[in-house]
């Protein structure tokens, strides 16, 4: 829940004015605007990697201008980020950047030992989070071996083993082909009727209009209109590129 989110940064730039929104659990909502739009910048509030400039900011139930060490901690291993570049070590395998997203559970040790051997247990989650994108058969391949589609679909693996209550995807299907991109949005419906809160930020509205009950698009850093996806204005602010139709 956001009210009067307002974030503005060093140089003066005010990246979000005053945005209201509220999300309930399970919901998967799609994130449409332009470059620059303030899409990011809003997902990055809600992981807590920025603060607030004004406004109040309720994540799960918890209110980020009181978190801190712990408590900040404990929030973020409940929230899963698909960064728009992938975040992947390049000289990990893919299994093994699969399992960077256990690391709030597990803790630094057992992370450590997994980047020298994988038990059964752990070979066994990360091949089933693979298989679930389409790269079950790459559990061993190095990350900067992989195209960058391949990439973004590990970044989503990793996101998926963390097992989170809010799910945070980042232009998840950018660099993707139309095939994969129905795939991980089909996911991530599943996901959301499975509890997990899902927000899906896209260039493409023709995606937000076939998998996202609900849309918000943002302009300029406001909320130009949040709705259902079937009432999206025709002239709603959005990048309409000629993969608008999920197709590369």
């Amino acid at each position: 829940m956001a009210r009067g989110l307002t974030k503005r940064y060093g140089g003066g730039a005010t990246a979000l004015h005053g945005v209201d929104l509220t999300v309930g659990r399970g919901e998967l909502v799609g994130f449409l605007g332009r470059s620059g739009a303030g899409k990011t910048t809003l997902f990055r509030l809600l992981n807590g990697a920025l603060r607030p400039t004004a406004g109040e900011l309720v994540v799960l139930g918890m209110p980020l201008a009181r978190l801190q060490g712990t408590m900040l901690r404990s929030l973020r291993c409940r929230v899963a980020v698909v960064p728009q570049f992938h975040g992947l070590i390049p000289a990990l395998t893919a299994g093994q950047n699969v399992l960077l997203g256990t690391l709030g559970r597990r803790g630094t040790l057992a992370a450590m030992r997994s980047l020298v051997y994988l038990t059964p247990a752990e070979r066994a989650l990360a091949w089933g989070a693979l298989e679930r994108v389409g790269l079950g058969d790459h559990l061993y391949a190095r990350a900067d071996r992989l195209s960058g589609g391949q990439q973004q679909r590990v970044a989503v693996a990793r996101a998926l083993v963390q097992r989170p209550e809010l799910l945070l995807a980042d232009e998840p299907v950018a660099s993707v082909d139309g095939e994969t991109a129905a795939t991980l949005l089909d996911l991530f419906g599943e996901l959301a009727a499975g509890g997990c809160t899902v927000l899906v930020s896209l260039h493409q509205p023709g995606l937000a209009l076939r998998y996202c009950p609900r849309v918000v698009s943002l302009a300029d850093g406001r909320v130009a209109y949040d709705g259902p996806t079937t009432e999206l204005p025709a002239a709603a602010p959005v990048e309409r590129s000629p993969v608008a139709d999920g197709h590369h």
